[in-house]
């Protein structure tokens, strides 16, 4: 993960590209790693944010949308849109 180093600070910053250790119990890690691989979910960072001078991550598990979703939603987005062009002229 990329955290941008301090600015204002001196040689003692830390490197913003190394590796960061995930802070989770080991039955944890395993529940996210079957859930990956069985179920076609994806982990998903939602928020990070620090505390106490270290960066908390806040991860959630996904699914992805299916074809027939994702062609439902882009109907959707144009109907919407031809609404909003529309909606001057009259």
């Amino acid at each position: 993960m990329y955290i941008k180093s301090y600015d204002h600070g001196n040689l003692f910053n830390h490197d913003p590209l190394r590796s960061r250790r995930l802070l989770l119990h080991k039955k944890e890690i395993k529940w996210f790693e079957i859930k990956m691989k069985q179920g076609g979910f994806t982990v998903v960072p939602t928020k990070i944010y620090f505390r106490n001078g270290k960066a908390k991550v806040e991860i959630a598990l996904a699914k992805g949308k299916k074809l027939y979703d994702k062609r439902e939603t882009i109907k959707n987005r144009d109907i919407e849109r031809n609404i909003r062009k529309n909606d001057g002229e009259y």
